[in-house]
């Protein structure tokens, strides 16, 4: 419960964890955002870590002289490229492995299901979708490795995906989060992020739950 909590303190307290941040460590908050990043898309038990949140956030900080808005967005587009390409390969060769159970401790297989249904529908466009959906974004490379997608297609639209997810999220929160309603009211903002997130994804498990 503590650890929910704290976890529910860092998504809505995003801008003031991250300020705090580079106060007190300075440059190494660009190997955070890496860090951070990196673990949300390239491990599939991490899909809880913020996301696009984080790189509204960023931008904002950034904004604000507290980071170099040019660094941060090459630091996050090479970390999601990093997580896609090593959920990739995750899934190439232990995803088969990890899903010959129902179920298991850490992944469920009913996000593996939903997921692999994304990608039916979508098809390889799916990659580049799923940058803006919390969660599927997490589980679709693992599941292009499984389904053994060709590593060459995999990788262009993941790089097409990666530059528009960083490309629109940071500068979003660089040019917005210097205005004086969003900056006060930064956590409604937040809260608004997420929402839209989370949404096509609540969308289409109402549609499935409907069939």
């Amino acid at each position: 419960m503590e650890l929910l909590t704290q976890l529910i303190d860092l998504a809505l307290h995003l801008d003031v964890h991250l300020a705090a941040f580079v106060a007190e460590h300075g440059a190494w908050v660009y190997g955070l955002l890496f860090a951070i990043v990196f673990m949300e898309t390239g491990f599939v038990v991490t899909p809880f870590l913020p996301g696009d949140s984080l790189l509204f956030v960023a931008g904002a900080v950034a904004a604000a002289g507290g980071m170099d808005v040019s660094i941060v967005m090459a630091t996050l587009i090479v970390a999601a490229l990093c997580g896609d390409n090593v959920n990739y390969w995750l899934g190439r060769f232990i995803g088969p492995k990890v899903f010959q159970r129902e179920d298991s401790r850490w992944l469920k297989r009913e996000n593996l299901d939903r997921t692999h249904a994304f990608m039916e529908k979508h098809g390889p466009k799916a990659i580049i979708i799923a940058r803006f959906v919390p969660i599927v974004r997490t589980f679709v490379p693992f599941v292009c490795g499984i389904g053994r997608m060709t590593y060459t297609r995999f990788l262009v639209f993941s790089i097409i995906g990666a530059l528009l997810w960083v490309g629109l999220l940071v500068p979003a929160g660089y040019f917005l989060g210097g205005l004086p309603w969003v900056k006060h009211n930064l956590t409604l903002v937040i809260l608004a992020i997420i929402a839209l997130s989370v949404s096509p994804g609540m969308i289409e498990i109402w549609r499935a739950r409907r069939r």
